[in-house]
């Protein structure tokens, strides 16, 4: 009798289990399929996306970052699909990760920020390494970028680490962007000087220099008569790199020059007139 009371329960757990099989198996070949061919997508798109990355020109040490990033939400995505096909409810993990993703997007506030500004500045790049730079109120040459901060080494020869979410949303001058700069220097002379015989010695100093560009033409004009001196403006083009010397040795030439033909560059001075006072 017990016997044949466990022959019958093993039928019926028989018939459930096939039942089940019936019931589940294709959707679980379905899955298997969905998840074979999901993973052979995700890896053929994971080639594509880096082969367009490298022809838009993104920084090299980016293009992994970014295409593992890719793949493994795609891989998230695809789990998730592969799992609800076979009957799986998946809302409350999906919960579950929106609160915990949630959680550590506010404990790491900060550094989601330098590394979102971090992927700006490498997909934008409005500056690279070897450009001369002023962000933040420091200026310096980039010397790395990296995916968190950015390093600047100062004309001192200081090493400055700057956040990257602040530098992508902040103001910031490149000096070294153009192929060319515009130098303008100020000349102060006495009251007195001839202005025609100043002008010509400007101008001579000017395209005796090779490293300024005649194209655009060199402008020399009278700037203002101040309390001391006639100032006179000089702006001319030269490339960039060349910007700084240019400055520096046209200013050293036109002092010379300047005393060689006795012409005055004057100082602050006051001229005081006493009155006899009547007694």
């Amino acid at each position: 009798m017990i016997d044949q009371i466990n022959v019958v329960d093993a039928m019926k757990y028989a018939d459930k289990f096939i039942n089940l099989g019936i019931a589940y198996l294709p959707k679980l070949i379905l899955a298997i399929i969905t998840l074979l061919v999901g993973l052979r997508l995700i890896k053929m798109l994971g080639k594509g996306f880096e082969m367009l990355m490298r022809k838009r020109g993104i920084d090299e040490s980016l293009i992994p970052f970014l295409r593992t990033v890719v793949t493994v939400v795609l891989k998230v995505m695809l789990v998730i699909s592969v799992i609800s096909m076979i009957g799986i409810a998946v809302t409350s993990f999906i919960a579950l990760l929106g609160a915990a993703g949630v959680a550590i997007g506010m404990a790491l506030s900060g550094t989601l920020q330098n590394f979102a500004g971090g992927v700006l500045i490498l997909i934008l790049k409005p500056f690279k390494s070897g450009d001369f730079v002023e962000a933040l109120g420091y200026t310096g040459i980039v010397k790395e970028i990296h995916i968190f901060h950015t390093f600047l080494t100062t004309t001192d020869n200081k090493s400055i680490i700057l956040p990257n979410g602040p530098l992508a949303n902040s103001s910031l001058i490149n000096y070294t962007a153009q192929d060319k700069r515009r130098v303008e220097w100020i000349f102060g002379v006495a009251y007195g000087s001839d202005y025609d015989a100043v002008k010509r010695i400007l101008i001579d100093l000017i395209y005796k220099d090779a490293r300024i560009l005649k194209d655009p033409e060199p402008f020399i004009g009278l700037h203002a008569m101040a309390d001391s001196s006639v100032n006179i403006i000089v702006r001319a083009w030269t490339p960039t790199q060349e910007y700084w010397e240019v400055f520096f040795e046209l200013n050293e030439n036109v002092y010379k020059t300047f005393n060689q033909n006795g012409i005055n560059i004057p100082f602050p001075q006051m001229d005081v007139h006493v009155k006899n006072m009547p007694q």
